[in-house]
């Protein structure tokens, strides 16, 4: 029996009788079908744990095969997916139809899938695995960079090779994702190594089999190498210092030469069959990931309008982000998340400071320019003004209307004297060259708005309509607004220098820039104008009710046409995710739920209660029938009796009902055509000639009429009117309560059906087409944001994809917990203990007695009365318990860390809150009372966040990852005689 390991150019004796192997054997370890290596009657190989250790400055070492090539080798693909495909045409040529297809065969208790495939010498492909159907139309890919083959040197005409594969899986690969590769790893040694040779030094004999070990270690500590160690002597016989060395080849992937830090997970082996009469000459052994303890960081959440420097006009710039890196590293994150970015500039008001609701998803915010960085020449009046703003613009929260104003005032005048100079250089040509495709539709609706007063594209006469020759000559030069065109421009080409710089500083500094992709659009946007067809115009985007809204939320947006979006491959998408990664490194996908299946309101819906599923299964009219249901106008309608409008309105029932309904049987009501919708209503009683009836009582009024209209059971489909959707919260309802027995039951068990079950298969496969492309368009590190109302599919298919989820602890997502336990959650997400969208900690602790005494007693494990002030010492315990969570990250909003000192609690806790989900136009203002210089200065704060970071074994900047921890897992493996 042989003991082999992952290196490259270990060479195994084998008996005359030889080895009986099909040409190059591909095996994928685990997911998608979980098949093992398994020994069949084969001789088997064990290998173990690697090592990490340091290496001299000079070792180098030998490498694999010198021979001459001849002209056919046999490549046999044996693996746990059902189908290979490659860049070549022996594999298909990408076309999975045309890839190679596998077969099953039992070995053992395992079901192993193999093909076979003749190429010539001196063959190369790129390669991935995929699991298919009967039709080969794909249900699984790996996920990860695409393998590369290259046949190793010195194969002979008629030569075996062996290819053994692990299937990658996407949190495996996450570590080659630019957050990692490129950002908190980019200093290792992965990054600075010369790559070295992988070939043999000595010629084969006859006799010979070589193995080549592969394994990918991106996070290898500077001054360590890798060894493979086994249960013979040519592998150590399990002693580091003499087992086989790998040497490094590139994109952090290792064939053979040194040791580090030990591998934690069972001995890997590997199985070479004995029987066959035509032996495998090569077995490339592709080993995975080294499998190591797992990385976990720490960051900080801030919004960008939110962050106080002594050199901001009145709102958070992208050149503080150069301050909030160095706050981070000295508190030891590795990472800073903001809120989307993007112009919003839609209404013209402070309305437009919600971020979520883009006027173009690729321009970025005026609001974040610096002004003083416009010009190394700026005149003293102007640096007077922008020195008298400051003063005027210092204030506690965020002046939206007046901030931007004043930013676009003095870019207008700088942008006068420097013009020509700008627009002349070399670097605003490329960026004007490379950005042309979205900037110069930016600039032209910019124009457009401001020149027809709306951005309601639809009231832009012939404009309204978009197409390639009239932005042509809105843009071209020579007209009497090109000035004004370009400078949109020049705004977003400083925009994009500064932000540039601050991204570039925080890689230096080996913190991950997090952004935030919004799931809309505003529908008077940039992007509605240019691509109509890729939205739902007649519809709203929103969320049924969950923790944030009992009533559900209405976003306003319109929702997407995925059909339209997928005939160029979701061509929006793709080029909306490479304009992030200019920027981030990382990014969080809002509302990740809407990619799965989103919460639809018609256009006429002012709540977030009138909505269906898209895509869903309708309850059919033929179904309903055969449950015994038939009087669908009934359950569809709203249902307004004479004593519920009594009931509701007391003796103003009959104001009511003269001038809002119409009675269509003795007793029975129907909502008159010009206030039938929830819009239309609000509408009327502003509009009203009979107004003064009920001006005192309006919004008693209001509330009483929506409850009218929205007092059904069934919402009929207004694009089929034989579907059906039960209405969310249909047993509350008074129509609901007055159907018989029977129909209540039936409606109860399909309006479960609709909401919890028969949806699951449909809502998978609509994730599994629309996020691989979202994942696939960058290598930025992915995030979903995945609270609320959870499908079933939703966290296996994050698990598939390799997204992070989102943790926060008052929003459990385990069901009958009031609170979240974070030491039970799973590595593949982020806990936090607060978030955007809800209440600060000191604000939620303070703001409800008795869920402050349950979390005291089930969660601190206390008895006592808890203290009514969210003190500096239960901020701690809470943080604590997220630091120390298994999670990937803990990821901190700046008003919590805060709290960790009396010093920045003076401020009333409720003001600290920067959203309010329940309020649809909230003025998304809030910023922090302390100027970020200010922090830096404080190193106790620091001091003490770090003590966190680090007390919990979590990454810091600076830290060097490997060597003490791996001289402590060497120690214990000495001692305990394994991995």
């Amino acid at each position: 029996m042989r003991s082999l390991s992952t290196a490259a150019g270990l060479r195994v004796r084998r008996r005359r009788r030889a080895f009986v192997v099909v040409a190059v054997v591909v095996l994928i370890h685990g997911s998608p079908l979980s098949s093992f290596l398994t020994a069949t009657g084969k001789e088997l190989a064990n290998f173990g744990a690697l090592f990490f250790v340091p290496v001299g400055r000079n070792g180098e070492f030998g490498g694999i095969f010198r021979e001459e090539i001849s002209e056919y080798s046999n490549l046999d693909f044996q693996i746990t997916s059902l189908l290979i495909a490659g860049s070549e045409l022996a594999l298909g040529s990408w076309n999975v139809k045309q890839g190679l297809a596998l077969s099953p065969v039992h070995q053992g208790n395992e079901l192993v899938w193999s093909g076979r495939v003749s190429v010539a010498t001196g063959f190369t492909s790129e390669y991935n695995n995929y699991v298919v159907d009967d039709n080969k139309n794909v249900l699984r890919s790996e996920s990860g960079e695409k393998r590369k083959l290259v046949l190793p040197e010195g194969i002979q005409d008629g030569d075996v090779i062996e290819i053994h594969d692990w299937w990658q899986d996407a949190s495996e690969a996450l570590f080659l994702r630019s957050a990692f590769k490129n950002v908190i790893f980019n200093g290792t040694e992965n990054a600075k190594r010369e790559v070295q040779s992988a070939s043999l030094n000595k010629s084969l004999d006859a006799e010979d089999t070589v193995v080549q070990f592969i394994i990918s270690c991106p996070r290898l500590g500077a001054g360590f190498t890798v060894v493979v160690t086994g249960s013979n002597p040519q592998l150590g016989n399990w002693r580091a210092q003499d087992g086989l060395k790998l040497n490094y080849v590139g994109d952090s992937i290792w064939k053979a030469n040194w040791v580090s830090s030990l591998e934690f997970g069972p001995n890997r082996e590997v199985d070479l069959d004995l029987s066959s009469s035509k032996p495998s000459r090569y077995v490339l052994l592709s080993d995975g990931a080294l499998r190591e303890s797992p990385w976990r960081g720490a960051g900080v959440a801030v919004p960008m309008f939110s962050i106080r420097s002594s050199e901001d006009l009145g709102v958070g710039e992208f050149l503080d982000l150069k301050l909030l890196v160095d706050w981070a590293v000295n508190s030891g994150f590795h990472l800073v998340q903001l809120l989307p970015i993007n112009d919003t500039s839609v209404h013209g008001m402070w309305w437009d400071s919600y971020p979520y609701s883009s006027l173009s998803v690729f321009a970025l915010h005026p609001l974040y320019l610096r002004v003083q960085a416009l010009s190394d020449a700026i005149p003293g009046d102007v640096k007077d003004g922008i020195s008298q703003a400051k003063k005027q613009l210092d204030q506690k929260d965020v002046d939206y209307e007046a901030a931007l104003a004043t930013k676009l005032s003095i870019a207008r005048k700088i942008f006068k004297l420097e013009k020509d100079k700008v627009l002349n250089s070399s670097s605003f040509k490329q960026f004007l060259s490379e950005n042309e495709e979205w900037l110069k539709p930016y600039a032209a609706f910019c124009f457009l708005r401001d020149f027809f007063e709306t951005s309601d594209h639809s009231q832009w006469g012939r404009f309204s309509q978009f197409s390639k020759e009239k932005l042509d000559k809105i843009v071209s030069e020579g007209t009497l607004h090109h000035d004004i065109i370009c400078f949109h421009y020049y705004i977003q080409y400083h925009l994009h220098m500064q932000l540039s710089e601050s991204a570039a500083y925080a890689r230096k500094k080996k913190v991950i820039l997090k952004g935030d992709l919004p799931i809309g659009v505003d529908r008077n946007s940039v992007d509605t104008w240019v691509y109509p067809t890729l939205f739902r115009m007649n519809t709203a985007t929103g969320a049924p009710p969950d923790y944030f809204d009992k009533n559900g939320q209405n976003w306003g947006f319109p929702t997407y046409n995925w059909e339209e979006m997928s005939k160029d491959n979701y061509g929006w998408w793709r080029a909306r995710l490479t304009q992030m990664a200019k920027y981030f490194t990382a990014y969080r996908i809002d509302h990740i739920l809407g990619f799965f299946r989103i919460w639809e309101l018609p256009d006429h819906a002012a709540t977030g209660l009138v909505g269906k599923f898209r895509p869903s299964i309708a309850l059919s009219q033929e179904e309903l029938l055969g449950e015994g249901l038939w009087d669908f106008d009934r359950m569809s309608r709203p249902y307004i009796r004479q004593e519920i409008l009594e009931e509701k309105f007391g003796s103003f029932w009959t104001v009511i009902a003269a001038n809002f309904l119409n009675e269509y049987n003795k007793q029975c009501y129907e909502f008159q055509e010009d206030c039938n919708t929830e819009k239309r209503i609000i509408a009327k009683l502003k509009t009203s000639s009979e107004r003064s009836l009920w001006l005192e009582k309006e919004d008693s009024i209001w509330r009483g009429l929506f409850d009218l209209i929205q007092n059904i059971v069934l919402i009929r489909d207004p694009e089929d009117s034989t579907k059906f959707y039960p209405w969310f919260n249909l047993e509350d309802t008074s129509s609901f309560g007055n159907l018989d027995e029977h129909i209540k039951n039936v409606l109860r068990r399909l309006c479960y059906d609709y909401y919890f079950a028969r949806q699951e298969n449909l809502w998978r496969q609509n994730a599994l087409k629309t996020l691989p492309v979202l994942l696939n368009s960058s290598d930025m590190l992915a995030c979903g944001e995945d609270l609320g109302l959870i499908p079933a599919c939703v966290h296996p298919v994050m698990q598939e994809l390799g997204l992070i989820g989102l943790r926060i602890q008052r929003m459990p997502s385990e069901p009958n917990l009031e609170f979240g336990i974070p030491s039970q959650y799973s590595y593949m997400t982020v806990c936090a203990p607060s978030c955007h969208d809800c209440s600060t900690l000191r604000a939620w602790w303070e703001e409800d007695e008795g869920r402050r005494s349950r979390f005291y007693k089930t969660v601190v494990g206390s008895d006592d009365e808890p203290p009514s002030r969210c003190t500096p010492e239960v901020v701690h315990f809470i943080v604590q318990q997220h630091f120390d969570a298994p999670s990937m990250w803990a990821i901190f909003p700046l008003q919590d860390l805060l709290a960790l000192k009396d010093k920045y609690t003076t401020r009333p806790a409720q003001e600290e809150t920067i959203n309010d989900p329940t309020h649809p136009k909230h003025y998304w203002r809030f910023r922090v009372h302390v100027t970020l210089e200010s922090l830096l200065d404080d190193k106790d704060i620091q001091a003490t966040i770090k003590d966190l970071v680090t007390s919990s074994g979590r990454s810091f900047p600076g830290k060097e990852d490997g060597v003490e921890e791996s001289e402590v897992k060497l120690a214990q493996v000495q001692l305990n005689g394994k991995a």
